[in-house]
């Protein structure tokens, strides 16, 4: 069986808690500065508006579309690659009045980029979104989540205990945070995708989370006179084999997503390769150092 690191490791996860703490806190400060003085880049999905996606010859470039349609008087326009060179993603904010004005707007670009381009433009993909819908959106993503974490809560109370709970939705805080600062920090677009990431990275990360807790419950039950920071490393390390193989065979797999599944998923993949990383981190120096600081009942967990 292939280990990327050995069964008998020996490190001091405990000592580092201060350090890690630190780099933590500092980190999540700095993601929620960022994502309120700053903001995320909320896609068509939470904005509303139109999205208009096109595939051109070599010649044509951003530049280009933009000269063309600039002039329009349609409001705001965005235009990015998308995929191959040649595919751009033409966003317009959503116009005043009735789905008509929407698309007027549309029809109105079409008409400019097929007069300037004639057959060297192809349009690949409509959508509209309402500001009814958008907001609907915004608020079941964010709800979403917090029923996620809520039901994360109540399964570490009932399978451990508080303290353990308590642990957990500090690490899973932890990971959805730096999460949504590095999306601002970068600009990336987020998204109805980027939220089922979230989703995916609680649920990846609370399972390596529970993984590391049925080792700690265990010694705790094994080691009744364990002083308890050498206990969390012995559990921490017995588990880091198990932990770093997972994690690493999942990074694999969403590499290659990322590099080969297309612009439509990249962000997606993306979200779930750092979250990947941040949940295992998150586990091993969050979820279990906080223990340190909780009323752990080794007498009850002995007894049972």
């Amino acid at each position: 069986m292939l280990r990327l690191i050995s069964d008998n490791t020996s490190i001091k996860f405990i000592k580092l808690k201060l350090v890690t703490f630190s780099i933590s806190t500092i980190l999540s400060i700095a993601s929620i500065f960022v994502v309120f003085f700053i903001g995320l880049n909320l896609g068509i999905d939470f904005k509303g508006g139109i999205l208009l996606e096109v595939r051109t010859s070599s010649n044509i470039t951003i530049s280009s579309i933009r000269n063309e349609i600039s002039n329009l008087n349609i409001g705001e326009i965005s235009i990015q690659e998308f995929g191959k060179d040649s595919d751009y993603l033409i966003r317009i904010e959503r116009q005043e009045g009735p789905d008509s004005a929407q698309q007027i707007a549309v029809e109105a670009i079409k008409t400019s980029l097929d007069k300037a381009f004639a057959k060297d433009i192809e349009y690949r993909r409509l959508e509209y979104v309402g500001p009814t819908v958008s907001k609907d959106l915004v608020s079941d993503g964010f709800m979403a989540i917090i029923f996620a974490i809520i039901a994360m809560l109540a399964y570490i109370w009932f399978r451990f205990e508080l303290p353990f709970a308590i642990g957990a939705i500090v690490a899973l805080m932890h990971d959805i945070i730096l999460t949504m600062g590095l999306f601002a920090i970068l600009g990336l677009e987020f998204n109805l995708a980027t939220v089922a990431a979230i989703l995916l990275i609680i649920g990846y990360s609370m399972n390596d989370t529970v993984v590391v807790y049925d080792r700690i419950r265990e010694n705790l039950r094994k080691f009744k006179k364990m002083n308890l920071n050498d206990l969390l490393d012995k559990s921490i390390n017995e588990t880091l084999s198990r932990t770093i193989n997972t994690t690493v065979t999942t990074i694999l797999a969403l590499g290659a997503l990322y590099l080969f599944g297309g612009q439509i998923i990249a962000d997606f993949a993306f979200a779930m390769l750092w979250g990947i990383v941040v949940g295992t981190y998150s586990s091993i120096f969050i979820a279990s150092n906080i223990l340190v600081y909780v009323n752990v009942r080794r007498s009850k967990e002995s007894e049972s």
